[in-house]
C-alpha cells in the first residue's frame, strides 16, 4: 500500500515508504516531472501540485529541467556569444571568472534566490572587494539572468536588491582650463594636441589614437569618431567600432585649438588618409602604458598642480564639465560623449556655482533692462500728460 498512487484531477500524489508524499505530473511535453522536494502531508504535496498548474493555466510554467544548467556554464556561454567588444568581454570574463564562479558558479540556475544573491554580494564585500568591484560583478549577473530569464530557464530574476548595482566612487577631479594648457606645454611637443583634444573634444582614449587624417577637418572643425582602438590584456591593439552606436558621432572642437591641430597634422602626421595622428616617436599607436611612461604621467601632472591621482581620462571629465557649464542640454552632452544613455549626461548637469552666477547676473540684467524700459515709458506717459 505505501507505494499506491493517488490519483487526482491534475497530477499524482504517492506515499513513499518513509512516510512522506512525493508530487509529480505531467507536462505539456507529456514527460513526467517529480516535485523537487518530497512533502510531509498529502496536503502540502496537494498545494505544490496547485501552483504548478495554476503556472500551466497562466501559461507562466517553466520546465524545471531548463534551469538545471549551472552558473558556470551558462555564464561562460554567455560571455562568449554575447555581441560585445573585445576590452568588454575580457572584462566580462574577469569579473566572472574572479567574483562569480567561485562563489555561485555550481549552482543550478533554477537554484539561485535572491537570498543566494544577498549572500553572494555579502560575501565579496567581507572579503575584501571595494563597492565599485562588486556593483560591476552584480550588474553581470543580474544580465546573465535575465537571458536565463528570457530563455525560460528561471521563473524571474533573482537579482533584486536595490542599490546593489550603483557604484559610490569618489568624484574625480577637475583641471582647471590653465592646467589643461599647462599639461600640454610640459609633455613632448607631439603630444600636445593629445592632451587638448582630449580635454576639449570629449573623445576618449581609444577613440583618440585611433583617429586617422580622414577623420578631421579642420576647415569646419569638425573631428569625425567611427572607430576605436581597444589595448587587450595581452597589449595588443585591436581596431574595432565605438563603444556604443551613439559612439559613432560627429565632434565639433573648439576653434581656439584648430589652429594647434592643423600645426600638429604638418609636423608629426604623416601624409595619406589613413594616417594616424597621435603616434609615438617611431610612428607606432599609442600604448597606454609606455605613453604614461614616456610623458612621466605622474611627475608630470604634479609640476603642473594637478591633483595626485589626475588620470589621462579626467581630461575627458574635465572637457564634459566645462561643455555643462556653458549651457549645453543633456541631449547635446550625450551627443559629445557618445552616451546612448542619458545616465552619463546627467552627472554633468549638476549647477556649479560659476554658472549659477552666471545665470544670475543675467537674470539680473534682463530685470534691470525691463524695470529701465518700464521707468522710460512711465516718464514718457508723465509727460505727454504735462503738456496736455
Amino acid at each position: 500500500m505505501a507505494n499506491k498512487k493517488n490519483h487526482r484531477q491534475f497530477g499524482f500524489i504517492r506515499k513513499l515508504p518513509s512516510g512522506r508524499y512525493q508530487a509529480s505530473y505531467l507536462g505539456p511535453d507529456g514527460l513526467r516531472r517529480n516535485a523537487p522536494e518530497t512533502f510531509a502531508t498529502k496536503a502540502d504535496a496537494a498545494a505544490w501540485l496547485s501552483t504548478v498548474e495554476a503556472d500551466l493555466l497562466r501559461g507562466e510554467w517553466i520546465d524545471p529541467m531548463m534551469g538545471k544548467i549551472t552558473l558556470a556554464d551558462f555564464g561562460i556561454r554567455w560571455i562568449k556569444e554575447r555581441q560585445l567588444g573585445v576590452r568588454t568581454r575580457e572584462e566580462y570574463a574577469r569579473l566572472f571568472r574572479n567574483h562569480l564562479d567561485p562563489f555561485l558558479g555550481g549552482k543550478a540556475l533554477g537554484d539561485i534566490s535572491t537570498e543566494t544573491v544577498r549572500s553572494w554580494r555579502r560575501h565579496l564585500l567581507d572579503n575584501g572587494r571595494s563597492d565599485s568591484t562588486s556593483a560591476k560583478a552584480y550588474r553581470l549577473l543580474r544580465a546573465i539572468l535575465n537571458t536565463a530569464f528570457d530563455d525560460n530557464r528561471i521563473k524571474r530574476n533573482p537579482c533584486r536588491i536595490k542599490g546593489a548595482d550603483q557604484e559610490k566612487a569618489p568624484e574625480r577631479p577637475i583641471a582647471t582650463v590653465k592646467q589643461v594648457f599647462a599639461l600640454s606645454d610640459a609633455v613632448a611637443p607631439r603630444f600636445r594636441v593629445f592632451i587638448l583634444a582630449a580635454a576639449f573634444t570629449g573623445l576618449r582614449w581609444g577613440e583618440l589614437i585611433a583617429l586617422r587624417r580622414c577623420d578631421v577637418d579642420l576647415d569646419a572643425g569638425t573631428v569625425r569618431v567611427p572607430r576605436r582602438l581597444a589595448q587587450l590584456n595581452s597589449g595588443q591593439l585591436v581596431e574595432g567600432p565605438t563603444k556604443s552606436a551613439a559612439g559613432f558621432r560627429t565632434v565639433a572642437m573648439p576653434s581656439i585649438i584648430v589652429p594647434d591641430f592643423r600645426r600638429h597634422l604638418m609636423a608629426f602626421v604623416l601624409s595619406g588618409t589613413e594616417a594616424l595622428i597621435f603616434t609615438g616617436e617611431k610612428g607606432a599607436p599609442l600604448k597606454r602604458g609606455n605613453w604614461h611612461k614616456s610623458v612621466k604621467w605622474i611627475v608630470t601632472v604634479a609640476k603642473v598642480e594637478l591633483p595626485k591621482g589626475f588620470h589621462f581620462h579626467d581630461l575627458r571629465h574635465t572637457g564634459n564639465n566645462l561643455a555643462a557649464a556653458s549651457g549645453a542640454s543633456t541631449r547635446e552632452l550625450m551627443h559629445r560623449m557618445g552616451h546612448g544613455s542619458m545616465r552619463a549626461a546627467l552627472i554633468y548637469q549638476h549647477a556649479t556655482s560659476e554658472r549659477d552666477q552666471e545665470i544670475a547676473d543675467s537674470l539680473s540684467a534682463r530685470v534691470q533692462a525691463a524695470r529701465d524700459g518700464e521707468g522710460a515709458r512711465q516718464e514718457a506717459s508723465d509727460g505727454e500728460d504735462a503738456g496736455g
